[in-house]
């Protein structure tokens, strides 16, 4: 797992070992941000179910100013901050060691301003998936931001969160990625 584009183009980044995460492929983030980006001017990554912390460390090499991570293992946490230091982006990603279902009130505390939020947590657990509905309460969520969704390709997310919608969904393998950006 590398870094794919941007300031820390090919940068090795480490995962936590076994399978209590699972790391998204270089091959699924580099389509990811080619259909998003690939590039930032700024804003801030919110990246919940962090695992390695590998989506905000891209999205930070492509230009975002700002990275949340919200892991609740602590040794996932410990990668993360190893990961962060390797690109020398400690200064930039702050690791919150919470479950993402706290996101939204810590976010809303911070009064943070989303620009990309990235949901991936575990596949068997659909209903994590309504933190995004949480979030989106808060008032945190940009109004041109993007929500990309990582799950198994066997679940069916709904077509709107609130008023962002569905824009593009694709699936790699057993993995699929869901794209929302806000209605018109």
């Amino acid at each position: 797992m590398r870094v794919i584009s941007g300031s820390r183009k090919g940068t090795s980044l480490k995962s936590l070992p076994g399978t209590s995460t699972r790391p998204t492929s270089d091959k699924v983030k580099e389509s990811v941000f080619n259909k998003i980006g690939p590039y930032f001017d700024g804003g801030t990554v919110v990246e919940l179910f962090g695992g390695s912390g590998s989506i905000a460390i891209e999205a930070l090499s492509r230009g975002m100013e700002q990275a949340i991570v919200f892991e609740k293992n602590p040794k996932a946490c410990a990668i993360i901050k190893a990961n962060a230091e390797k690109c020398r982006m400690e200064e930039c990603l702050q690791v919150e060691k919470r479950d993402a279902r706290q996101a939204a009130a810590v976010l809303k505390s911070k009064e943070v301003s989303i620009d990309l939020l990235f949901v991936d947590p575990p596949y068997a657990t659909v209903e994590y998936y309504d933190v995004i509905k949480d979030v989106i309460a808060q008032g945190v969520v940009a109004e041109n931001a993007t929500i990309i969704c990582e799950h198994d390709k066997h679940i069916d997310l709904p077509e709107h969160y609130d008023t962002y919608s569905q824009i593009s969904s694709a699936i790699y393998g057993s993995t699929a990625i869901t794209i929302y950006k806000k209605r018109g």
